[in-house]
C-alpha cells in the first residue's frame, strides 16, 4: 500500500529527460537526497522523513577558464560497496563527486557522452552507456581519484539509454545486467571477468529497472 508524502519544492524546473530523477536513501543519517537536471545544472535536495526539505543545491559541471557550462543530460548516485559516487553526465563528458554526509568532492572526469550511470557488482565496476550505442564499464577504486575505463560493450545500433544491473550472486548462469536503446532494444549481459551478450530482446521502451527474477521496461 503506497501513501502520499509531503510535496518537496525545487528551487528550478527538472528538465523533460528520460530518468531524470536520481534517489540516494542514507537510513544511518535518516536523509533521502533527491537529484534532477535542468540545462547546465543538477538539482540537489536532502530530505528528512515525512518530506521534509533540509538543504538544497544547485550543481554545475566544472570546466576550464572561458568555456560555457555544458548542458547536463543526467545526474545518478553509484553506491558501491565501500563508497557512494555522485556521477555527473553532460554533452562533454562524465565527472564524478564523492558523496561525504556533508559535502561533495571532485574525484574524476572523462571526455565522453554517455546516458545511464549504473553501479555494478562485478569486483566493482561503473556502468555507462554512449550516444554511439557502446556501453562502457569503469574500474572503480576503493580509494583515490583513479578511475579507468576496463572494457566497452557492444550491442546496440542506437544511442543507449539507462542500463538496470543488480547482483548475479556468484552465479555464472545468471544475467546481472540489462541494457536499452532508443529504438526499444534490450541487450541482456552476465558480467565477469569479460562481459557475455546472452540475447537481445526487441521492444517499445526507454527506461528500464531489475525486478527480480525479471526486467521490466517502459516508457
Amino acid at each position: 500500500m503506497f501513501r502520499r508524502e509531503r510535496s518537496i519544492p525545487l528551487r528550478g524546473s527538472a528538465a523533460a529527460l528520460c530518468n531524470n530523477l536520481s534517489v540516494l536513501q542514507l537510513p544511518v543519517h535518516n536523509l533521502t537526497h533527491f537529484g534532477v537536471v535542468h540545462g547546465p545544472s543538477a538539482q540537489l535536495v536532502s530530505a528528512a522523513p515525512e518530506g521534509v526539505p533540509l538543504a538544497q543545491r544547485q550543481l554545475h559541471a566544472k570546466e576550464r577558464a572561458g568555456v560555457s557550462l555544458p548542458l547536463i543530460t543526467q545526474v545518478h548516485w553509484c553506491v558501491l560497496p565501500f563508497r557512494i559516487l555522485l556521477v555527473l553526465t553532460s554533452h562533454r563528458g562524465i565527472q564524478y563527486r564523492l558523496c561525504l554526509p556533508e559535502e561533495l568532492l571532485p574525484v574524476a572526469t572523462s571526455s565522453v557522452w554517455v546516458r545511464g550511470p549504473r553501479a555494478g557488482h562485478w569486483e566493482v565496476l561503473e556502468y555507462k552507456g554512449t550516444w554511439s550505442g557502446r556501453v562502457l564499464v569503469f574500474d572503480v577504486p576503493a580509494k583515490g581519484p583513479n578511475i579507468v575505463l576496463s572494457e566497452e560493450l557492444a550491442g546496440h545500433l542506437t544511442s543507449v539509454t539507462d542500463i538496470a544491473s543488480e547482483h548475479a550472486q556468484e552465479q555464472d548462469c545468471i544475467a546481472d545486467m540489462v541494457t536499452a536503446d532508443d529504438s526499444g532494444l534490450l541487450c541482456v549481459w552476465r558480467s565477469g571477468p569479460e562481459f557475455k551478450l546472452l540475447t537481445r530482446i526487441p521492444g517499445f521502451g526507454y527506461s528500464l529497472r531489475p525486478r527480480t527474477p525479471l526486467y521490466t521496461s517502459g516508457s
